[in-house]
């Protein structure tokens, strides 16, 4: 991927050179180019495509917007509900990620969306600990995790 950004930013240097146009405009109209040379020659270059990564960190990020809008919503309702009726607990999430960044995004994201704590990883990296303000199922819980982040974080890192 490094290497595909690398070629395109010397594509648009050199597009924008040769042009003899030294402005905004002339660089950007050479990444573009740049972009659609590397579009047509992937096939010659190594890795995937690097704007697909870009789409699937974009996709990841809108996720994590939705979801840490609609927890918003979901503990404003628990704080202003005239009665306190919660179910907190603490569950155990089994991930299938491997390296320590992915562990690590996918415990931010929990942790950064109101109402969820990640409090631990296992020794071997398997297992999150995470405590939940609201929890009716855990098994719900779990598998709302792993279809959101953690398939989108596999899809970003490999």
């Amino acid at each position: 991927m490094a290497f595909q950004v690398c070629i395109n930013l010397l594509i648009a240097f050199m597009w924008m050179f040769l042009g003899e146009s030294y402005s905004v405009a002339g660089f950007v109209t050479g990444y573009i180019v740049g972009i659609a040379l590397l579009f047509l020659l992937r096939r010659f270059l190594k890795g995937p495509f690097y704007l697909w990564r870009g789409y699937k960190i974009l996709v990841l990020a809108l996720i994590f917007i939705k979801e840490l809008f609609l927890s918003n919503f979901e503990i404003t309702k628990l704080v202003y509900a005239r009665r306190l009726d919660i179910n907190p607990g603490i569950f155990t999430l089994e991930t299938e990620l491997k390296t320590d960044w992915e562990i690590t995004l996918l415990a931010t994201l929990i942790t950064l969306t109101p109402g969820t704590v990640t409090m631990a990883v296992s020794p071997d990296k398997k297992e999150l600990y995470i405590h939940a303000m609201d929890i009716v199922d855990m098994k719900d819980a779990v598998h709302a995790i792993k279809n959101s982040f953690e398939k989108h974080i596999m899809e970003v890192t490999r």
